[in-house]
């Protein structure tokens, strides 16, 4: 069986989370909010682990939509009273995180199902893995590019950070919190510092070559698949950062 054969669903996976997590980190990056996503993947991990403690799993998609939404209508609100928006983001990141490791804590597998919800393995994906996210997100990216432009003030930031969280309810549970912020953040900061081509399709073009190069690598070298991603792209980032940015 050939390596495209028994990946393709993966690589599949790799390409829609890369395509509609470009479509906000341009926004995010823009907008001077980098930590925004961390933050809100962050509150939708809390519903995973809620689900994971009280329901024994159940309820984990509304669970997750529903601290997502938590986190992204607060964020909406602080843009418009909070003077150091960045700090604030911080401290919800923070506030998230520690959550998650409150309530494992007293779990027998607490630090594996965290290190889960940072990173997940997204190499064996399966085809039937693909019609959700595949339905979800091209209906986000619809109503994305139908509508955002068309709003202003407090309705565009609730609509933009609402849809976001969307998102990302379902790209944690898919890829992890660290895998989707390097997906949000590096390609769209890649296609930002180059001026030779259009910005979108080249942060999907570029997002999409580190995620399957990673996905690869991580097969054959048998590596923690998300971590990875969450390695290479940083590596990537930073380097192309300190070169291309002088």
């Amino acid at each position: 069986m050939s390596l495209i054969t028994l990946l393709w669903p993966a690589f599949t996976l790799a390409i829609l989370l890369v395509f509609i997590h470009t479509i906000f980190g341009l926004e995010i990056i823009k907008r001077g909010v980098i930590f925004t996503d961390l933050a809100i993947g962050q509150f939708a991990a809390i519903g995973v682990a809620v689900s994971l403690l009280f329901f024994e799993g159940g309820y984990t998609f509304l669970l997750t939509l529903l601290f997502a939404l938590i986190g992204a209508l607060l964020i909406s609100a602080a843009t418009y009273r909070v003077k150091h928006i960045e700090a604030f983001i911080g401290m919800l990141y923070a506030l998230g995180a520690s959550s998650i490791i409150v309530l494992l804590s007293n779990t027998t597998q607490g630090t594996e199902l965290f290190n889960k919800l940072q990173a997940t393995d997204i190499l064996f994906t399966i085809a039937t893995d693909l019609w959700e996210p595949l339905i979800l997100y091209s209906g986000i990216a619809m109503l994305f590019f139908l509508f955002h432009h068309k709003l202003s003030g407090i309705a565009k930031e609730m609509f933009f950070f609402g849809l976001l969280a969307l998102t990302v309810t379902s790209s944690v549970q898919l890829a992890g919190v660290l895998v989707v912020f390097v997906l949000l953040i590096v390609p769209s900061f890649l296609s930002l510092i180059q001026t030779k081509f259009i910005k979108l399709p080249f942060a999907w073009i570029v997002g999409s070559l580190i995620i399957i190069i990673s996905m690869i690598l991580s097969y054959f070298f048998d590596l923690p698949t998300g971590y990875t991603i969450v390695f290479i792209a940083s590596l990537i980032g930073v380097l192309s950062a300190l070169v291309f940015s002088a």
